[in-house]
């Protein structure tokens, strides 16, 4: 894998992440009751296409840290490893909630029901997603990788997710912002992602074109 390559890899992994999971957060707040089957399942599907996505994008981006600067290969890698989990974290949740819907015979609220989930979507996918964040404004800012404004903003969205951490002390009902499950420590922190998520996107595969002109010249 080139550095090319890799650029556009971790772009289109990126960009395909975040309008996946720009469609599927809306339905969290199409109805004010439980909602019907048909609604969750197809929300955590769109869920799971993203977060395979965003497997992609971690694992392109260890590669394109690894193919440009070799000394912050640990940090790629720490970036890997904490994205992975943050992504497998997601997935258990969501195959609960799933599996959940499936088996009842009645429209469930499985933000409310799977108490499960209520801090893996929240305050362990928090930290990890912090984690994450953070490393990636470490590389970005210390080697110019990508642009600045993305390892600065990796920093802020680090803090916010940090700040949410302490939510599984504040109860477990949805409609409230600072809740374990709240719409604030879930719902919000999944929108913040996808845009963030775009923008990283667009931008590192833009980069790849700008690389292979001047390569060219």
């Amino acid at each position: 894998m080139n550095e090319t390559f890799a650029r556009r890899l971790t772009g289109v992994a990126g960009i395909a992440a975040a309008a996946t999971l720009i469609v599927e957060v809306p339905l969290y707040f199409v109805y004010s009751g439980p909602p019907p089957d048909a609604n969750v399942l197809t929300r955590l599907l769109l869920g799971i296409v993203a977060l395979a996505c965003l497997v992609v994008f971690v694992t392109a981006f260890r590669e394109l840290v690894k193919r440009t600067h070799p000394d912050y290969e640990w940090a790629g890698s720490l970036a890997f490893a904490t994205g992975l989990v943050y992504a497998t974290i997601t997935l258990v949740s969501m195959g609960l909630e799933a599996g959940a819907v499936i088996a009842t015979d009645h429209p469930i609220d499985p933000t409310i029901t799977v108490n499960g989930t209520y801090i893996l979507y929240g305050s362990i996918s928090r930290l990890m997603l912090a984690l994450f964040l953070t490393t990636v404004g470490c590389i970005v800012s210390r080697t110019g990788l990508l642009s600045r404004w993305i390892g600065r903003s990796a920093y802020v969205l680090a803090a916010i997710n940090l700040a949410f951490v302490p939510s599984l002390f504040f109860g477990n009902t949805p409609a409230h912002f600072y809740a374990a499950n709240g719409w604030g420590t879930t719902a919000s922190m999944g929108a913040i992602l996808s845009y963030w998520l775009l923008a990283v996107g667009i931008s590192t595969y833009r980069s790849s074109t700008r690389l292979r002109g001047s390569i060219a010249a």
